[in-house]
């Protein structure tokens, strides 16, 4: 089946170095800020970018023209397939010999092309994952959201630490792709939230290395509410049983955790009523840990409460997606396409 398609045309006879690959949907406006801050990054004329429209509805064609005459940009319209089979469609068409993956929410640093460059000379690597931070201009809730998904004292900082880099599971708001692991992989598949750690794991498994480059950052603004982060964060703990059965020696118990704490925490509040006061003082510690370390990140005040609100949102959405989900999958065996169809995209191209 064909698609209805357009390109901004590109008059060059440059060979790129990178092609950024961009799925979005119904997000013009995010198109716009990520396209403005491709204007200021060193090492651009080296590179293409291509944009995937996803299906939507409010469409980014206007917006992406407005920069053809000072990037060298490919955009494209498709049906909906969601964000892995969009990337899939974007790696097909580009021209570089090496993608990288950007969500449609995320600036880029001016530095970022540099730095990449410096680490692919000196470490070459098929796939590598650069972590998210908060710019300035985000709002608190957005720098509160950021904290706690990238603190190491929440499960934000656990794939960033020194003894995971190598086998380190990149994240598609900011992934680097060499097109021979593309097409050897045959890329993301139709699962979504889920689809990064799979094909991570099976580029491992097919002898592809890797790697954290820890300076090659985008800003991610995560432009989400408090009931929507919890969404998401639910169908997060959703997934990962999921990968469990695909990938069984992926499997761990640390991914537990979230559930023992939230429930841990009930039973702390429930030993209240007999007057058994330890446990419910830990999680105060533990609370107090959280705030002390998102103000000194970020010296606001009003940061630092909402990251303890976001932590427990946190805990609480992936603790009881994961228990959901592990109980279905494994204890009443239900096909996970069935039980949670929302979870799965199909792919058309």
């Amino acid at each position: 089946m064909l698609w209805d398609f357009f390109i901004v045309p590109i008059f060059t006879a440059m060979k790129f170095e990178f092609s950024f690959i961009i799925p979005v949907y119904n997000r013009p406006q995010e198109i716009k800020e990520l396209l403005e801050s491709f204007v200021n990054v060193r090492g651009i004329d080296t590179c293409e970018i291509v944009i995937v429209e996803d299906g939507s509805d409010l469409l980014c064609k206007d917006i992406v023209s407005l920069f053809k005459n000072k990037l060298a940009i490919s955009y494209y319209f498709k049906k909906n397939s969601g964000p892995g089979d969009s990337r899939n469609y974007g790696m097909k068409y580009a021209q570089a010999d090496y993608f990288i993956i950007l969500d449609s929410d995320v600036l880029l640093p001016s530095d970022y092309i540099i730095n990449l460059k410096k680490h692919l000379k000196t470490q070459f690597t098929h796939c590598f994952g650069g972590p998210d931070k908060a710019n300035q201009s985000f709002s608190p809730v957005q720098k509160a959201i950021n904290y706690v998904m990238t603190s190491l004292w929440t499960t934000g900082g656990i794939r960033g630490r020194e003894a995971q880099k190598k086998k380190f599971q990149p994240r598609s708001f900011n992934m680097g792709l060499s097109k021979q692991a593309f097409q050897k992989s045959k890329g993301f598949s139709n699962i979504h939230p889920g689809e990064d750690p799979d094909l991570s794991i099976r580029l491992q498994q097919l002898g592809f290395k890797t790697a954290l480059f820890s300076d090659c950052f985008v800003y991610h603004k995560r432009r989400i509410d408090w009931k929507n982060y919890a969404k998401q964060i639910y169908k997060f703990g959703l997934v990962r049983p999921i990968l469990n059965t695909w990938h069984p020696s992926s499997h761990k118990i640390l991914y537990y955790f979230p559930t023992l704490f939230s429930l841990g925490f009930l039973m702390a509040i429930v030993l209240l009523f007999f007057d058994y006061y330890f446990f419910v003082l830990l999680y105060l510690l533990y609370f107090s840990i959280i705030f002390i370390d998102a103000f000194i990140q970020n010296k606001n005040l009003k940061i630092a409460f909402y990251a303890i609100y976001a932590t427990c949102i946190q805990f609480v959405s992936y603790g009881w997606g994961y228990l959901n989900s592990t109980l279905s999958i494994f204890v009443f065996k239900k096909p996970p396409e069935n039980t949670y169809p929302k979870l799965f995209f199909k792919p058309k191209t």
